[in-house]
């Protein structure tokens, strides 16, 4: 599986750590920044690029890092195709990739802890989507809100 991850510098921290952790795992990580913590960067600099890479296809899945994981969040749901939740627990993390197909994970740099992280990540990465009917259906309806709002 490809992994992208970003972060700005409220999530710096976290994703050198997450990076490292992914990379031990045999992983394939493509970093998109930030490369050095700088704290007048700002987030959507570092995940648009990631979105659009889950987007198109070039990653996966992506995780995304702010301060909170609000932002992150707010920037990556603007791309088409791109599902991204903010989430702080492992249910959530399965769950949205089993029923809604959760492509990209956004997280809180300064919220969360680096071993909470590293479950809801796994719990992330190790699901997949059920197929089942009525999920297929919501997120049938979800593409054609979606086709719309992209016009």
């Amino acid at each position: 599986m490809k992994i992208g991850i970003a972060a700005d510098h409220g999530g710096f921290t976290l994703k050198q750590q997450l990076f490292r952790l992914l990379e031990e795992e045999d992983y394939h990580i493509t970093d998109f920044g930030a490369e050095s913590l700088d704290l007048k960067d700002d987030y959507p600099d570092y995940v648009a690029p990631l979105a659009r890479a889950v987007a198109s296809g070039l990653v996966d899945r992506g995780i995304a890092i702010c301060g909170s994981g609000v932002g992150a969040a707010i920037v990556a749901n603007k791309f088409k195709g791109v599902r991204a939740a903010l989430i702080t627990e492992t249910y959530s993390a399965h769950q949205g990739v089993e029923h809604d197909q959760l492509n990209l994970l956004c997280l809180g740099g300064r919220v969360i802890g680096p071993e909470l992280a590293k479950e809801i990540i796994f719990a992330f990465l190790h699901a997949h989507y059920t197929g089942e009917e009525r999920h297929q259906r919501r997120l049938d309806k979800l593409d054609e809100i979606e086709n719309d709002s992209f016009k």
